[in-house]
């Protein structure tokens, strides 16, 4: 899968970045600066590269965990997200990361104890009160954890931060870490899911659903609390029946004991963003559904968007207490928009600049 890697030279000795290299002991190894040099050069082809993309081992500077928007959230009354990789090992046709960035290469950052700083300098600003930190916007929380190791890391400093709360948000079956843990109360596996034909049609190279809910079955029987995202919600002729069905699929494989928190999100992409995605790919059937201007984003007309988040929660009220059920509100999602320019996503919080 991955034939080079780029390491920063400050990262020449670094133990955990060899870690990762001794993985790859046949594959290309190339020094550079920073990352920057490798990753943000304005003459790449995103589409090109996700064929063949490499890895690039990086420092994380600046601010590593970032206040979400108002409104969003799973009940906590703090909430930040961060992200300790860019890219995903995916390749979902909605996704905005295709439209954000000019490279599909994959970015770890591997000084993983700044990110753990982060967090706790945040708890220290809400003192004696839980905080959420939310995991997977830039990146899948998990598909590349074999690599890396952070999840498992970060586990271990949560054993010493019972405050701190954690989502990892993904599409992942790698899941193996998590299993072979003790389950912890104050994280959340939280899957992102699409009907079945859906996925198979726009979410390449993921793991179909049903092997996702066989994912989240074995961490529920294991104690572990799982999430339920179903954002984006995409409009199709069928689109009753398919989530429908998709509902029925995962309260089958489910228990609402085992299940934390759903939330619902409805497609939403800045158009700078969107006009790179269709540049992409634009024989995509899913791009030429009656998207609206919405401002400064391109959207499912107000109308249409408001029944499809009316329809999905009514099915899912069917099977869950309110208590359960969370949605990216608009007004959420416009916040961001003000507050980072325009770098509202369709999985709200937007991403962070480093």
């Amino acid at each position: 899968m991955i034939n080079t890697i780029y390491v920063e030279q400050a990262l020449e000795d670094d133990a955990r970045a060899q870690r990762i290299l001794a993985r790859f002991p046949d594959v290309t190894q190339v020094i550079c600066e920073r990352y920057g040099e490798v990753f943000n050069p304005k003459a790449q082809n995103f589409r090109l590269q996700k064929s063949h993309p490499a890895l690039v081992l990086a420092e994380k500077f600046g601010e590593t965990m970032l206040l979400t928007p108002a409104g969003y959230g799973i009940g906590g009354a703090h909430n930040y997200y961060f992200s300790h990789m860019m890219n995903c090992i995916y390749d979902c046709r909605y996704c905005f990361l295709q439209g954000m960035y000019r490279s599909a290469h994959y970015v770890v950052f591997v000084n993983y104890e700044r990110f753990f700083t982060g967090m706790a300098d945040k708890l220290e600003a809400h003192p004696g009160e839980d905080v959420w930190f939310f995991s997977g916007y830039d990146c899948d929380s998990l598909a590349l954890e074999p690599v890396t190791g952070f999840v498992s890391e970060l586990l271990v400093w949560l054993n010493s931060h019972p405050r701190a709360h954690i989502e990892l948000r993904t599409k992942s079956t790698q899941v193996r870490p998590l299993l072979a843990a003790e389950p912890r109360q104050n994280v959340v596996i939280a899957f992102s899911l699409t009907p079945t034909d859906t996925a198979a049609a726009l979410e390449h190279k993921a793991p179909p659903v049903s092997k996702r809910l066989g994912a989240m079955a074995k961490l529920a029987s294991r104690g572990w609390q799982v999430g339920l995202r179903f954002d984006p919600i995409l409009f199709e002729s069928t689109y009753q029946e398919r989530y429908r069905a998709l509902f029925t699929e995962v309260f089958s494989s489910l228990s609402v004991q085992s299940i934390h928190s759903v939330t619902l999100g409805p497609f939403r992409m800045p158009k700078t963003f969107f006009r790179n995605v269709i540049q992409l790919y634009p024989e995509e059937p899913l791009f030429a559904s009656p998207f609206s201007d919405r401002g400064t984003m391109i959207s499912y007309p107000e109308s249409r968007e408001n029944e499809m988040i009316e329809f999905c929660v009514n099915e899912l009220s069917r099977y869950l207490p309110a208590s359960k059920l969370f949605s990216c509100s608009p007004e959420s999602r416009a916040s961001v928009t003000g507050n980072r320019g325009d770098r509202d996503v369709s999985t709200c919080p937007a991403p962070a600049d480093d």
